[in-house]
């Protein structure tokens, strides 16, 4: 349950302005009354993903996602209530009461935000280990020497592990935290007989932040060369807060650069990462040493179409991870490449050269991956038929993979020039890679999945009374949630009309009927509902749903407005659709009234209460008439 007072909840929600919440995530464009962009939780080539300023909400019109600034927040970062209202009030700086959470409130927070409060209070002991301990002197040393500034080590948050067995888990017991947080983090290792010790020990700490600033996990790099034993870098081990296949180090930094210079420069370590940064490259991440992953691309796409991979000058490395660049071009992003002179990295480069001159090298030697990969296997083929053969294959793999038909045609052609083959032999090699995959029982792209051919596809379903009976409760709530105070008619409101026109109907459906309940509290209460007091409600199903309601996929084209064509809205008609919205409730319910009571007449065996029974069945066969003849539907009398 959150502790923050209800005052500075409306606070964050009054101050919190959709359009730029969104916009740090996703590069938005306006089209009509509202903006666009590709949705950040599904993979999509056009955009489905939709921001209303008006009404402070986004709608993914293909996944469904739905909700007001806190909820986009808690989907993006997959954090809690709490934690997304504490995001937006540092973003716009409210003071937020138990910001420095105590043990006390850490224990009354969910698993995972104690997670993050363990994880961040770890950071900063490692933080004030390497800055204020005799033992820090030892890793600020190993810094100074790699060329880092005060100001990159205090950007980025680096600390120090002392090198003693029980260091950190002490000092947080002491602090109140529990041991069972530090071991579901990996910062604490437990032995069965009861023994406990520090995951980290004797080593630099990089602390790894998530997009939103928390940190997530530790990278570590031991300061022991002649140790053996134990590896020379050690990373925090997977956890409910961190996924190593989502999370990139140094984003947090680098996003605002990313967007501005539309352009990711992906690389292999921390100490690259730090070095480039601090050499003014700020649009710079790293994978961390793992396998670039779908997961990691998306995040880059949040901000930028265009990546350019750092390799380091180590021929048998580029090529082990040739394949994970198959996979951003899969996903549709522009991939350049650039190589460093053997035994050179990133890191050792700009250290070698310069700020200036390393960029200046950049530029010169960038170049389209295909290019570079047809270069690179064209070379090693070189008077051999068979690896020849093999390496065009190869190349069309990966140009298979791009979604663009004009990209894959150029990339043919240069493609046939390099290895002086005709460029219709590449095209038919990739036909017949083409062909292989639509023969294949499953496809592994998720865009076809469950697609059957037109033939193969079931009939549609009948939707049951139920469906439909709830697909009109939806209605009325909908109209009611959009247009409450909008007058139908002199004195008289939507909410007005609806409520007293289905005083005696009561809604089926949990979810509509719980809303009809906050709609009628607020009227009694004198108060007009508007949209805020539901997307901003406290129950995620309500707000949801709140914001689903009021999200519209169709706006008019501004044409009609350009050649004087009057095309009627929603709005304009309204005290029709309100009618007509009524009338067909009641119509469905007293409708399944009759199927009811004609299954009671089956059962009834006393003559008195047959007629009892059967009057009731004329009386509401007679009303469903009425209001059949009402709504124009033919109804058997």
């Amino acid at each position: 349950m959150s502790l923050i007072p209800k005052e500075t909840v409306d606070q964050i929600l009054a101050q919190a302005d959709i359009t730029e919440v969104v916009g740090d995530f996703v590069s938005l464009k306006k089209k009509g009354q509202n903006l666009w962009a590709c949705c950040p939780f599904h993979h999509e080539k056009s955009p489905s993903f939709s921001v209303s300023p008006a009404k402070g909400i986004y709608k993914c019109f293909g996944c469904g996602k739905a909700g007001n600034s806190v909820q986009f927040i808690m989907d993006v970062e997959g954090t809690s209530f709490p934690e997304a209202l504490k995001y937006l009030a540092k973003k716009y700086g409210i003071d937020v009461p138990e910001d420095n959470p105590t043990p006390e409130y850490a224990k009354e927070q969910s698993e995972r935000d104690s997670l993050f409060i363990v994880s961040d209070f770890a950071n900063k002991h490692f933080q004030e280990r390497l800055h204020s301990h005799e033992q820090g002197g030892i890793g600020q040393s190993y810094l100074k020497q790699r060329g880092l500034s005060n100001n990159t080590i205090r950007k980025f948050e680096l600390g120090y592990s002392l090198d003693e067995w029980t260091d950190l888990t002490d000092a947080a017991l002491k602090a109140g935290y529990q041991q069972k947080y530090l071991e579901a983090t990996g910062l604490t290792i437990a032995k069965e007989e009861g023994k406990k010790y520090d995951r980290f020990r004797g080593r630099v700490m990089f602390p790894i932040h998530n997009v939103s600033g928390r940190v997530v996990g530790f990278g570590a790099r031991t300061l022991k060369p002649n140790d053996k034993k134990s590896p020379k870098y050690l990373n925090s081990p997977e956890s409910d807060i961190y996924h190593k296949s989502n999370v990139l180090y140094g984003l947090y930094q680098a996003k605002q650069a990313l967007r501005m210079q539309d352009m990711c420069y992906m690389v292999e370590g921390y100490l690259d990462v730090l070095s480039l940064h601090q050499g003014g490259i700020e649009n710079v991440v790293a994978s961390s040493g793992t396998s670039l992953t779908e997961g990691q691309i998306k995040l880059i796409a949040r901000y930028t179409q265009n990546i350019t991979v750092l390799y380091d000058g180590d021929a048998a490395g580029i090529k082990a991870s040739l394949r994970g660049i198959d996979l951003i071009l899969e996903n549709g992003l522009n991939v350049d490449v650039v190589t460093f002179p053997e035994g050179e990295d990133p890191d050792s480069y700009i250290q070698k050269v310069g700020d200036t001159a390393f960029k200046a090298y950049l530029k010169e030697h960038s170049q389209d991956f295909i290019s570079f990969k047809t270069s690179l296997y064209a070379a090693e083929a070189k008077g051999n038929p068979v690896r020849k053969a093999e390496a065009i294959r190869e190349i069309v793999t990966s140009i298979a993979k791009i979604p663009d038909s004009i990209k894959r045609t150029v990339f043919f052609r240069s493609c046939s020039l390099i290895f002086d083959i005709d460029e219709q032999v590449l095209i038919s090699e990739y036909n017949k890679m083409q062909l292989q995959d639509r023969q294949q029982p499953k496809t592994s792209n998720p865009e076809f999945e469950s697609m059957p051919f037109p033939e193969e596809a079931e009939p549609e379903k009948p939707a049951s009374d139920t469906d439909v009976l709830q697909r009109y409760e939806r209605e009325i709530v909908r109209m009611l949630l959009n247009y409450p105070d909008r007058m139908l008619e002199e004195g008289m409101t939507t909410c007005q009309y609806m409520l007293e026109q289905l005083e005696d109907v009561e809604f089926r459906t949990p979810l509509y009927s719980r809303f009809m309940e906050l709609i009628k509290e607020k009227l009694c209460n004198s108060v007009v509902p508007s949209a805020e007091d539901f997307i901003n409600y406290p129950d995620n199903e309500i707000r949801t749903e709140a914001t689903n309601l009021l999200s519209d996929p169709h706006e008019l084209s501004h044409n009609w407005e350009t050649h004087s064509i009057f095309v009627p809205t929603e709005i304009d008609l309204l005290p029709y659709g309100a009618e007509r919205a009524v009338l067909r409730l009641k119509w469905r319910n007293v409708e399944l009234l009759m199927k009811t009571e004609m299954e009671k007449l089956r059962i009834v065996t006393d003559p008195q209460e047959q007629d009892r029974q059967l009057n009731t069945i004329l009386m509401l066969k007679s009303l469903h008439s009425q209001l059949g003849d009402m709504l124009g539907i033919v109804v058997n009398r």
